[in-house]
């Protein structure tokens, strides 16, 4: 492990990340309010911290290794969030502590989209701009992003490209060379932001919403520039269009180049996740709406709308809402809650365990069934056509124990913190599944909890990001060793 090239990796991501307060000072300077200050003291700081980071080491030329991927994409988001807090804790207008700043960076960053911050309708549109582009580079990872441009710096992009998405993947290139996957996957998601923004102002929204919701709808993220959400509007068309950009970006983004590139729609029906995804959204969809119907919460026509939005908003792990979905009758909003641990599919913007990894159980479980009843049988476990291996399914198995230990960890220590049971439990499943909104104290937003939980709960939202792994494997003692 070369800590001179992560030194000099961090600093070259973290000076491309100070452009992202460039675009709010220009709205803050336009506008002259309050922010300027805050943005540029936000710009210098990063820019000169990461400039500072990559001088003694610019010259540092080593390959990189597994382990060095990991160890910058762990820094880079940890760092990442800290210096993202600086807009959010040097703008006295908003009044956040240090905790609270840093909270709103990384649920911004981690496309979480859990708020501590009251009064959005009121907030300069500078800084409501921040929030979102926050969500918006998060959403495509940064890392993600950024290896379409280190190659060119002379630092190969592989192993960060795998650090980022760790676990099982149908197709870890989509083309021969890793800065063509990036730029690949990046267009895509180019396209579908351009596409989603246009669709919000057809529909009604001002240009300024249209792009703001945009950059969160297709990142998976949740916030938004009202506190009513998308409730605010009170348009069908606008639900119908965030709901269906909702679903596309909770698929696997390598599924939306293929079908582009190839111009066949049937990459998607013959995708066994995507199949097992939007199957397990229907499921919650029809289950929803029609128990909003039947218990009299809304009208047909309304359960219908609000049951559809609200399940695929939280199934995705989305977090947008257009009702206080925490007063629904209370089999609804759990469910909606278990539901987001799925998530979206891997390679997708979206939370969550992923859809293809709890395929895979639900498969092996299944194929378990068959055994029993034909003990001799050779019963081989498969995705389409191809065999899944079995140190895959292990892998699998081995990632939802830790992340269900991780979960009840979390559990047990926001508890600790004095939160009542509801409330701690929601608000751990909704960050470590990157989703927002919980139940109890957190349904609206998370203002009310103590400083203590915020930070606990950014270390859940790290953790859920990264899928646990990428993380974790930092204080293993193997990880550390020459």
């Amino acid at each position: 492990m070369h800590l001179s090239i992560t030194l000099r990796i961090l600093g070259i991501l973290l000076m491309m990340f100070s452009s992202a307060t460039v675009v709010p000072l220009v709205l803050a300077l336009m506008a002259d309010d309050n922010t300027v200050t805050g943005f540029v003291s936000a710009f210098t700081i990063t820019f000169f911290s990461g400039l500072l980071l990559w001088l003694p080491v610019r010259h540092s030329r080593h390959e990189l290794r597994i382990r060095d991927g990991f160890l910058i994409v762990s820094l880079f988001w940890t760092v990442l969030g800290l210096f993202g807090a600086l807009p959010f804790a040097l703008t006295d207008a908003l009044h956040l502590t240090p905790v609270e700043s840093i909270f709103e960076s990384i649920s911004g960053l981690t496309t979480t989209g859990a708020t501590v911050i009251v009064g959005l309708d009121e907030l300069p549109a500078s800084i409501l701009l921040y929030r979102q582009l926050l969500q918006w580079l998060g959403g495509i990872g940064i890392i993600v992003v950024a290896v379409a441009i280190l190659p060119m710096l002379g630092i190969g992009g592989m192993q960060l490209y795998r650090a980022e998405i760790p676990g099982p993947s149908k197709d870890s290139k989509l083309t021969p060379r890793i800065t063509e996957t990036a730029k690949a996957l990046f267009s895509v998601y180019m396209l579908l932001t351009v596409a989603c923004a246009l669709a919000y102002y057809v529909a009604g929204m001002s240009g300024f919403d249209a792009i703001c919701h945009a950059f969160s709808t297709v990142a998976i993220g949740g916030f938004s520039t009202h506190d009513a959400s998308i409730g605010y509007f009170e348009s069908d068309a606008i639900l119908l269009i965030c709901t269906l950009f909702m679903v596309i970006s909770a698929i696997n983004f390598g599924l939306h180049f293929l079908a582009w590139r190839r111009q066949q729609w049937s990459v998607y029906r013959k995708d066994s996740e995507t199949r097992f995804f939007l199957g397990a959204l229907s499921i919650c969809t029809v289950i929803t709406c029609l128990y909003l119907a039947y218990m009299g919460t809304f009208s047909p026509g309304e359960s219908f709308a609000h049951g559809l939005f609200q399940a695929v908003s939280i199934t995705t792990t989305t977090g947008f809402v257009t009702q206080d979905h925490a007063t629904w009758p209370t089999f609804l909003p759990v469910m909606l809650l278990m539901f987001s641990f799925m998530g979206g599919c891997v390679g997708s913007t979206g939370g969550g365990i992923k859809a293809l990894r709890l395929m895979l159980i639900y498969k092996q479980g299944v194929r378990e069934l068959k055994q029993l009843v034909h003990p001799q049988a050779v019963i081989p476990l498969k995705i389409g056509k191809r065999r899944v291996e079995a140190t895959v399914v292990s892998a699998v198995w081995s990632f939802l124990a830790v992340y269900m230990s991780t979960f009840i960890v979390l559990l047990l220590l926001i508890m600790s913190t004095g939160l009542d049971f509801t409330t701690a439990f929601s608000a751990v499943a909704a960050s470590l599944n990157n989703l927002g909104p919980g139940l109890g104290e957190v349904a609206a937003n998370y203002a009310g909890i103590n400083e203590t939980a915020k930070a606990l709960l950014c270390v859940a939202m790290l953790l859920g990001r990264l899928e646990v792994f990428t993380l974790l494997v930092l204080f293993t003692p193997m990880f550390w060793r020459l």
